[in-house]
């Protein structure tokens, strides 16, 4: 199985770390985050990783190199202008290959084990989604969950920012910027969502409290 790190987006909420750093390279417990989740990733034998670069892109390149130092195989998708969640996806899609492939959002920290990670969705699902009980940190939940399915949108779960995708998903859209949510949404209102549930550390690092919050956990 392949891996894409989302890595391109600038991080405003983070400013102004993020105007000289991008959010994957912040220093979490004495070491880029992007290091913590390559380690994740190749944990699971996940070893071929994609990752794309927009906004201080070089820098990501410059501390990973092909990532052999770190244990794995990465190759880069650059963006010219940024593309979003959904649109760097599909920038990416000959780099990820033929076969259901894991996501991850480039600004999470977790001991989520993704060795749990199935091989692929479901007969049924167009996608798998890694989802935690809606923290307190968070004033909105993402999605209802039932018996291993997505019900519907709502506000008992939150999406961990880790997903197994099917390819077919995106091989009639086009290179252009759209959300990656927009794609769960529909796969759920299809039925053709699958799910598990992750009750361990989790958090999205979207804004400095939530930076010194992953910090304080690691210190602890």
């Amino acid at each position: 199985m392949k891996a894409m790190i989302l890595a391109a987006g600038k991080g405003e909420r983070l400013q102004p770390l993020t105007n000289e750093t991008p959010k994957p390279m912040l220093e979490v417990g004495s070491e880029p985050l992007i290091a913590h989740q390559l380690r994740w990733l190749k944990s699971a034998g996940i070893t071929d990783v994609v990752i794309n670069l927009h906004h201080l892109g070089e820098q990501i390149e410059a501390f990973c190199a092909d990532g052999r130092a770190l244990g794995v195989n990465i190759v880069y998708s650059h963006e010219e202008a940024l593309l979003e969640t959904g649109g760097g996806i599909v920038n990416a899609l000959a780099k990820l290959g033929d076969e259901p492939f894991t996501v991850l959002n480039g600004d999470i920290y977790t001991d989520f084990p993704f060795a749990s990670l199935p091989s692929s969705p479901p007969g049924w699902a167009d996608l798998h989604l890694v989802l935690t009980p809606r923290p307190a940190f968070r004033k909105h939940g993402d999605f209802d969950y039932g018996n291993g399915r997505i019900t519907a949108r709502g506000e008992g779960f939150v999406y961990c920012g880790i997903a197994l995708l099917r390819p077919e998903l995106f091989s009639t859209m086009k290179i252009e910027p759209f959300s990656l949510q927009s794609t769960f949404f529909q796969a759920v209102q299809q039925g053709k969502a699958s799910a598990q549930i992750w009750e361990g550390y989790w958090t999205d690092i979207g804004n400095h409290s939530q930076l010194q919050a992953v910090n304080e956990h690691l210190r602890s």
